[in-house]
């Protein structure tokens, strides 16, 4: 469906999108396969007996995991005329995520070298896009009440030292869904200078 949909904004039939969705257990590696691999460390016994699949994503970055408890943002967008710059845009995508995790009372940030959003030395959101002739597709995946045990199966996006967080566990109380998700439409509203139009499709796997 991402894939189709690129080609949709390419040829000017949709407007910019942003997908949101949970994805089902599964392990996604960047476009540098043999690094990403060698991130991941659970076994194919372990990955059958949890039931997580492993795809190759042909996004940038490294491994990562994603699953239900998780918004995952998709944002299909033309860069262009004027937002061609690919590292402001991963700065912007970090930036919906920021700002999404103040309005539950958390100070998140960056890292120097690093991407996505960050509570301290814990990563709370993973950011890895695709960028072809200016068009965007992959994106973001925020943890809100995901089950942190998963993330043992990988080295989370290559990274050795640091943790991963939620915004269930940093904040210590349930965060539902439905309230991290209107969080960040409002913020990628912002950031983006879009006027955002609900559409709801529904995927059952």
């Amino acid at each position: 469906m991402q894939r189709a949909l690129v080609e949709e904004r390419r040829a000017g039939r949709v407007p910019d999108l942003l997908l949101l969705l949970e994805h089902p257990h599964v392990i996604t590696l960047g476009v540098k396969l043999e690094a990403a691999r060698s991130h991941l460390v659970g076994t194919p016994e372990l990955l059958a007996a949890r039931q997580v699949d492993v795809h190759e994503a042909g996004r940038g970055g490294d491994i990562t995991y994603h699953g239900p408890g998780q918004i995952v943002g998709y944002p299909i967008l033309d860069l262009r005329p004027d937002r061609c710059d690919v590292h402001k845009y991963v700065r912007d995508l970090e930036e919906v995520m920021i700002r999404t995790a103040s309005d539950f009372g958390l100070t998140a940030g960056r890292r120097a070298g690093l991407s996505g959003a960050w509570v301290g030395a814990d990563k709370l959101g993973a950011v890895g896009v695709r960028i072809s002739r200016w068009i965007t597709s992959h994106g973001f995946a925020l943890n809100v009440t995901t089950d942190l045990d998963f993330f043992n199966l990988i080295v989370p996006c290559g990274i050795q030292t640091g943790g991963v967080t939620s915004l269930a566990r940093a904040t210590g109380r349930h965060v539902p869904l439905a309230d991290a998700e209107a969080s960040l439409v409002r913020h990628f509203a912002e950031v983006f200078d879009l006027t955002l139009l609900e559409a709801v499709h529904t995927v059952h796997p």
